[in-house]
């Protein structure tokens, strides 16, 4: 719950790298609790947006974590 309130004030803000953080943390919980389609689908959403940045350290945690998915 508290990942869904995070996500829906960093959307609310248009914070789009605060949202992907958020996203990164709730699909790991998803991933530990065996919900891998769940989290890949939600994950790679969001990852969609970016058009740039890719060598950011969380562009890169999300990519490693969209493999680790798939």
């Amino acid at each position: 719950e508290c990942f869904w309130k995070a996500i829906e004030i960093a959307r609310r803000q248009q914070a789009r790298s605060l949202e992907l953080r958020a996203m990164i943390s709730l699909a790991r919980l998803w991933q530990s609790q065996g919900k891998k389609n769940e989290a890949r689908q939600m994950l790679a959403e969001v990852y969609g947006w970016f058009t740039e940045g890719f060598d950011t350290a969380d562009l890169q945690e999300a990519k490693a974590l969209l493999a680790e998915l798939t």
